[in-house]
């Protein structure tokens, strides 16, 4: 609480305005938490879903297998998700 009044007076804003950036702040880090690792789940699922795919179409047996490895780059998202959730509401 005292480092926000002492930023208050630096800057000269008041504490309300500090606050709301401050939850401004989280709500954007949470939002690149989440978006970026949409991301980089897609950009995994392009790879292993395209092998999946031609390994099933060879092999019936491999869906299994194809199935799991397709699933495994969505937890990041989940973490992700996790992440942003956190930065929310902590």
């Amino acid at each position: 609480m005292a480092a926000e009044l002492v930023a208050a007076v630096d800057v000269g804003m008041t504490v309300e305005q500090i606050k709301a950036s401050q939850m401004g702040m989280k709500a954007l880090g949470a939002g690149i938490a989440v978006g970026l690792t949409g991301i980089g789940t897609g950009i995994a699922e392009m790879g292993i879903g395209s092998a999946a795919v031609g390994a099933v179409a060879e092999n019936k047996d491999m869906f299994g297998l194809a199935l799991l490895f397709t699933v495994i780059p969505e937890t990041i998202v989940i973490f992700g998700l996790v992440v942003g959730l956190l930065l929310l509401f902590l």
